[in-house]
C-alpha cells in the first residue's frame, strides 16, 4: 500500500498553548530529561521525541489518538501526522 501524500488530520489542528512551555510533561513530573519536544496540536501537551529515551509525545497519540505533533524546538515548524505517517513542512 503506498504512502498517503497528503493528510486531512492537518485540516484539524488547533490553535494551541503548550501546557509544559519548559518542557517535556512527563519528564518534568518525574525529573528526567530529553532530547527534543513535540508539541500536540490537539490539545498542547509537550512530549518528547522517539530519540529521547521516555518517548512521551508517541506515548501520548497511542493513548489520546490526537494524529498531529509540531516541532516544539526553536526555529523549526514542522508538522508529523502520526496516523499518515507523514510529515508536512
Amino acid at each position: 500500500m503506498p504512502r498517503p501524500t497528503s493528510c486531512i488530520h492537518i485540516e484539524q489542528i488547533r490553535d494551541v498553548v503548550p501546557r509544559t512551555p519548559d518542557g517535556c510533561e512527563e519528564c518534568l513530573d518525574m525529573g528526567d530529561t530529553w532530547v527534543h519536544l513535540r508539541l500536540c496540536m490537539s490539545c498542547g501537551h509537550v512530549g518528547c521525541c522517539n530519540d529521547s529515551r521516555n518517548k512521551h509525545a508517541t506515548k501520548h497519540f497511542i493513548a489520546s489518538h490526537h494524529p498531529v505533533i509540531r516541532s516544539f524546538e526553536p526555529g523549526e515548524r514542522w508538522l508529523f501526522c502520526y496516523q499518515d505517517d507523514l510529515f508536512v513542512e
